[in-house]
């Protein structure tokens, strides 16, 4: 099976080579880790039964977070975690999408412009979710960063999943319908409201 290693060993150098200055430090150090992953430019351990007297030689991992395989038992204790905290309740998935037109700006400026995504977004469904209309209530929610697509194309977006209903202020629960959380278009407009204020208000720094 090819993995993302094999293709990080065979065209990592060459892609370097061509597009190497416009790469930041973090892509170029998780390349060069994958590629390096469980080979023995990383050395290794050496493991020796007395019982069978057969050896077996394990090479070290990279440990980078971005590794997709070393990172795999990682990511699945990660999952676990997070259903343990999952309410007994309906869910909803939101996703919140960067415009076209700022992805060359968040790629050139990622630790800012993923935090106001962050924050920007989760203030939206806090906000929307308040009123009686919909919700009523303080929402629950887990927010993830995705910056890609399947295609490998750069694309950074937030799924949240979100809980169908919320806390009153006076600490009763309310559902939502159990079929409809908030409308898409009111929610993005104070999305974009909001990001587009904190971005005028951060612009300084780019």
């Amino acid at each position: 099976m090819l993995e993302v290693a094999d293709i990080f060993r065979l065209h990592g150098p060459s892609y370097r080579a061509k597009f190497g200055s416009s790469m930041l430090p973090s892509h170029k150090k998780a390349m060069q880790d994958i590629e390096q992953c469980r080979t023995e430019r990383l050395g290794g351990q050496l493991y020796y039964c007395h019982q069978c007297q057969e050896q077996r030689f394990s090479y070290h991992s990279c440990k980078n977070r971005h590794c997709p395989k070393c990172q795999n038992e990682q990511a699945n204790d990660w999952l676990e975690k997070q259903q343990s905290l999952l309410l007994p309740v309906t869910h909803f998935l939101v996703t919140f999408t960067l415009p076209e037109e700022l992805r060359a700006i968040a790629r050139s400026h990622q630790k800012t412009i993923y935090h106001l995504l962050f924050r920007a977004s989760s203030q939206a469904l806090l906000q929307l979710a308040q009123d009686p209309r919909f919700v009523g209530g303080r929402l629950g929610m887990v927010g993830v960063l995705h910056t890609w697509t399947r295609q490998l194309l750069y694309h950074p977006h937030v799924h949240y999943i979100v809980t169908g209903g919320g806390l009153t202020d006076d600490g009763r629960w309310r559902s939502a319908r159990p079929d409809f959380l908030l409308p898409v278009k009111a929610l993005s407009r104070i999305f974009r409201v909001k990001f587009r204020d904190a971005m005028k208000k951060t612009a300084p720094s780019f």
